[in-house]
């Protein structure tokens, strides 16, 4: 069984980070943190694309993926608007909410990249999760030594299949102009000996 993964940030939704991608690599050599992996969405046929399985690696937000994207199938994006997923802490799982056990843990709040927006200490010492402003990097998944967060991906969200991160939203471009990026993708896949058809 494939271990769960995220997307990185900026991604379109599953459909069309598949259509858009062309297994270039480039958000792989971009990322300083070597977070990104590619792997094979299905095991008999299409390319590769990015993800980043956050029980190994996860995303610290250094935001080069984006911008390294030939065809937008990662866009540009803040740390703030990266919508990778959404953290959940399990109170039952977590130290800092059990009163008896006399231990203040809050690694999940000290090395989240969004520190005291994402997870903020509520009352000064309780770590809780802003569902507002959590972007689901994995970061306080990975780093919580009892596993009491984890982080679900954005495509598994109610209604949350979509492109990732508020300034990746198409702004109402033209149809020229989307006929531009299209051929741009198929041109690109050609160049990688993808073919006009493949995903």
């Amino acid at each position: 069984m494939a271990p769960p993964f995220l997307r990185p940030p900026g991604a379109l939704s599953e459909k069309d980070l598949q259509a858009r991608c062309v297994s270039c690599g480039r958000c792989v050599a971009a990322c300083v943190y070597s977070c990104i992996e590619m792997r094979p969405d299905h095991p008999f046929f299409g390319g590769e694309t990015p993800r980043v399985i956050q029980g190994r690696k996860p995303c610290f937000l250094c935001m080069r993926c984006g911008p390294a994207c030939p065809t937008e199938a990662l866009r540009p994006v803040f740390m703030q608007e990266a919508g990778m997923g959404l953290a959940y802490l399990d109170r039952k799982r977590c130290v800092d909410y059990q009163t008896s056990s006399g231990v203040m843990c809050w690694t999940c709040y000290e090395r989240c990249p969004l520190k005291s927006s994402a997870i903020y200490l509520r009352n000064g010492y309780i770590p809780t999760v802003d569902k507002d402003k959590c972007v689901g990097c994995g970061v306080c998944e990975y780093v919580c030594p009892i596993q009491a967060i984890t982080v679900t991906p954005a495509r598994m969200l109610p209604g949350k299949d979509k492109t990732q991160g508020a300034a990746a939203k198409d702004k109402g471009p033209d149809a020229q102009k989307a006929g531009i990026k299209e051929l741009a993708v198929k041109l690109a896949r050609l160049i990688l000996g993808k073919g006009a058809g493949g995903a």
